[in-house]
């Protein structure tokens, strides 16, 4: 008898936080953004020099949970979703906890995307959504293998997702997404004519300590 066995499983996690949590916390962490965003002179000046559509405190700060209480909030409430994704995907505890590496501001233009990147050294990385206006362009994850797929046939336009090339996922702001780090992902463009706000998300790695 013949049977079909899904291999090799890449896995995102979706969560949010209840609603009025989510709202207030919201509030503080983009207030908290927008302030760091205005006074960040290394970050501002990096964000241009690398083309970024907006601002990033990627490669300029990496003490946000002791700048401002909302992150600290933030870093809080991610760890047990972090544990559970962990024990979701089968990490072996002996190979160490996963501890916060980075965390980071993105604040996306109107019109502006992410191109399809990595998140080397890590373990496990996602993204929180403080603010995501109408017209924000979807987050893409892309199948791992697909540089290796040579001759492989195209998938239908309705392939069941496991067996798309590409998927697209729409987040709303409170929505939290997990995913391991070697998965290529981007941040479509946001529609210049609909998007008329910044999107504002607060994305984090951890790594095995």
């Amino acid at each position: 008898m013949a049977r079909l066995s899904q291999l090799f499983v890449s896995t995102l996690y979706q969560a949010g936080f209840p609603p009025k949590q989510a709202e207030a916390l919201n509030r503080d962490l983009a207030a908290a953004s927008q302030s760091i965003a205005r006074d960040d002179k290394a970050g501002i000046a990096w964000s241009k020099a690398h083309a970024y559509p907006g601002y990033t405190s990627y490669a300029s700060l990496n003490d946000l949970p002791r700048r401002a209480s909302a992150f600290a909030t933030l870093e809080a409430l991610l760890l047990p979703h972090v544990k559970k994704f962990a024990r979701a995907i089968d990490l072996d505890p002996a190979a160490g906890t996963p501890v916060l590496d980075s965390l980071w501001i993105n604040i996306l233009k109107p019109g502006g995307r992410h191109t399809a990147h990595i998140h080397p050294q890590s373990c496990i990385s996602g993204t929180y959504y403080v603010r995501v206006p109408g017209g924000a362009g979807a987050f893409r994850l892309e199948d791992p293998r697909l540089a290796m797929m040579m001759a492989a046939g195209m998938r239908k336009e309705n392939a069941r997702i496991h067996n798309k090339p590409f998927v697209d996922i729409h987040p709303r702001a409170g929505s939290l997404l997990l995913w391991e780090s070697y998965l290529r992902h981007e941040v479509l463009p946001n529609a210049p004519g609909r998007a008329g706000h910044d999107r504002i998300s607060i994305s984090f790695n951890y790594a095995l300590r």
